[in-house]
Order: C-alpha cells, then structure tokens, then sequence
C-alpha cells in the first residue's frame, strides 16, 4: 500500500512514525511545504524566541531517522491539488501516485486585511519558525510592541517581549482576555501575571487600523486614541488550512470533516491534526494542540491499517508565561458551573469546570498536582462533588 501525507508537521511525524512501528513496509512519502523537516511549534513563541532553544533541538527527528525508516521525506514542495480519480497528489515538481492519502495541513494565522495595514512591514505573526526568524531581530529592549489579541498566542508573545525587554501593550476587543478559551476564573489570573510584569491591558476595545507608511508606526483605535509602536503582533487566532481538501470537493466543517477513525468524505484520504475535525458529543470538534496532533495522528495510522480503531480524544494543553505554567485539561465548553481554588504562589490556582455536576475541564496555574489529579479524573470519567473540590484539604483523597 502506497501512502502519502501532505503537511510535515507534528502530526505527520508521529504518523509516520506509527505507521512504521506498526508494520507498515510498502512506501512512505511525507510532502511538506517548509523546507525545514518536522519541527515543534510551541517553542516557537517561548524559548526559540528568548534565544534558549536553537534549531537542532527544535526538529523532532534528525535526517538519518527519516533515512533509516525508508521514509520519503519531500521538503520545499508544495502540493497544489489532489487527483481523486488518479488517486494521485500533484505538485509544483510532479505528481505521486497513492492507495491511501492522509492530510495533516495544520492551520494558518487569520491576518489583518490590507485596508486596516495588516500587510505593512513591521506587522507580524507567530507561526512557523519562519515567521518568529522575521521577529526576533526586531524584539530589542525598549521598542515599543502593540500585541493585537488576548489569546495564548498574543499573551505568549507579550511574555516574552517583556522578558526581553520591551514596553508591551496587549488589546482585545472581545469583553476579556482569553474569552474563547478559558473561564473568567482563569482569565483573571492571567491578567494579573500579565499586569506584575507591567504588561499593559486594554479590554472591550477594537483597532481600526494599523498605522504607518511605508512601516508600522503605531495603532489607531476604535475610541479615537492612537498608540505608538515599533512593533505589531497580531494573534488574532488560527483557521485551519482547508483550501486543498476544500478544492478536492472533499466535505469541509470546522476543517476537513473526517470520521471517529479519522476518515474523510473520500474513504481513501484521512485527516489529522489542527486542520481536522471529528465528532465530539452531538457536534464536531477540532483540536488546536500537540497533543491532539499525536494522538489523532497516531489513531490515524492504525485504522489505515485496518485496526477499526475510533478515535477517543484526549484533550490537554499548556501555555507558559512569564515564570508561570497553565496546565489545561479537558474541554470547558458549555460549562454551568465554576470551583476555583487558591494556589500555593503569589500566581496560581487551579479552576474546575462542570456541566450538569459532570467534571469537564481543569485549569491549573503553577499547580501541577491539581492539573495531574484533574486530569486523572477526567480521564476516568469521575466527578466528585463540587463542593468537595472547593474544601479539599489534600486533592489526592479525591482519587480514592
């Protein structure tokens, strides 16, 4: 069987991997677009970008790994569009024939429009690692950094600026920070790192453009004030990267819809990773997160190889900030209910989430035991008392 996965990321390395330690011994081809071979993403705003990580440890498998697992490892090229018919992929070099095709295409950063100068130099997302290699000449002390988004993406990179630094204003135009993804509970601990670090906030207010000519010089916002800068991030979320699959008639819902097993509308292409979505409790759900590339990518592998295998989520997350490490589990969508408890440091915490008395999701702020015991209990499908959660003296006496 003739196997082709488009996209070189996380996702592909660790099915790829799979595939291999699974049995898998006909050809192997991984396509990627970046001329760089499989690498970590998240460092990539943290320590790449503070100059403690350098390229070599951010690449998850070294060149002789690919040669000895008889992989065929295609950097530098794009594939432009899938032949469903053929069962082939075509290239900017080619085309190459498959029995099974497997999309692992990641997701892209959502950019300002050119009419509000998301297209000025100066202006910058954090994504690939070419993106970081174009900011971090620009991240020098004193610059002024306008960070446009109150995400993960935007309150890490507002981190590191100030470590390095810079004087940082973050603006969100939702209500709150963190509004998509996290409690209000979690968000105000957040603000709070973010405010000890002299990180400046401003909440519930949108930007009606960028300014600057022939460069960013500044943003100009929707209640009349303009605010100098030398730099602009914007981290205003990702999408994922459907055009491909979405080209190929293939079906399209929250990124490529694919199956409990990971298969698409064609039974002959597969999807994993931030460009896929799956079903989850009555909806689809999509993943934005290591953990979800390699677990999903991982399931993928199997039932390409006839294991009948459905994929069973497993969702966990983290974001380091400052000193600080928020540790996520599970997903608090559709909460109706919030325990919080304190935290041993001057920054930390933990927050539990609930639907219906069900324990859905914890976040943990520097609180690594509250973050595993969670976990654990999610994992298992166990919820004790809210009540219980909030008087504990020892969270470890829930497990029993």
């Amino acid at each position: 069987m003739r196997i082709v996965i488009v996209g070189a990321g996380q996702a592909a390395a660790s099915m790829a991997a799979r595939l291999r330690a699974q049995g898998h011994d006909g050809p192997l081809t991984v396509l990627g677009a970046e001329p760089l071979a499989p690498y970590q993403r998240p460092p990539l705003s943290k320590a790449y970008l503070l100059g403690q990580m350098g390229l070599d440890r951010l690449v998850l498998r070294g060149p002789e790994w690919w040669q000895d697992q008889g992989i065929d490892l295609r950097l530098g090229e794009t594939v432009t569009a899938i032949d469903r018919t053929a069962r082939e992929v075509v290239s900017d070099r080619g085309r190459l024939a498959y029995d099974a095709l497997a999309l692992t295409l990641g997701a892209v950063p959502r950019r300002l429009p050119a009419s509000m100068g998301g297209h000025l130099p100066g202006v910058h997302v954090i994504r690939t690692l070419a993106d970081v290699d174009a900011l971090a000449p620009a991240m020098q002390p004193d610059r002024r950094l306008i960070v446009i988004g109150g995400g993960y993406i935007g309150l890490e990179a507002a981190a590191v600026a100030r470590k390095l630094g810079l004087q940082v204003t973050l603006i969100e135009a939702a209500p709150r920070i963190l509004g998509r993804v996290a409690a209000p509970e979690t968000a105000k601990l957040i603000r709070e790192l973010h405010h000890a670090h002299d990180v400046k906030i401003l909440e519930d207010i949108a930007i009606e453009r960028i300014l600057g000519e022939p460069r960013a010089t500044g943003v100009s916002l929707a209640d009349g004030r303009e605010l100098p800068a030398d730099i602009v991030v914007t981290g205003i979320g990702v999408a994922p990267e459907t055009a491909l699959a979405e080209a190929a008639g293939l079906r399209i819902d929250n990124g490529i819809a694919a199956d409990e097993q990971g298969r698409t509308s064609d039974p002959a292409i597969w999807a994993a990773g931030d460009c896929a979505s799956f079903p989850w409790q009555g909806g689809r759900a999509r993943l934005e997160s290591v953990g979800g590339a390699i677990d999903m990518a991982e399931a993928v592998a199997d039932n390409m190889r006839g294991a009948d295998r459905p994929y069973q989520p497993k969702p966990w997350f983290w974001s380091d900030q400052f000193d600080a490490k928020l540790q996520i589990a599970g997903l608090g969508t559709g909460y109706d209910r919030i325990v919080t408890r304190q935290g041993d440091g001057a920054h930390g915490g933990s927050v539990w989430y609930f639907r219906a008395d069900r324990l859905i999701a914890v976040d943990a702020l520097n609180d690594a035991r509250a973050y595993m015991i969670g976990k654990r209990l999610i994992e298992a499908g166990r919820s004790p008392d809210p009540d219980a959660i909030a008087d504990a003296a020892d969270l470890k006496a829930l497990l029993s």
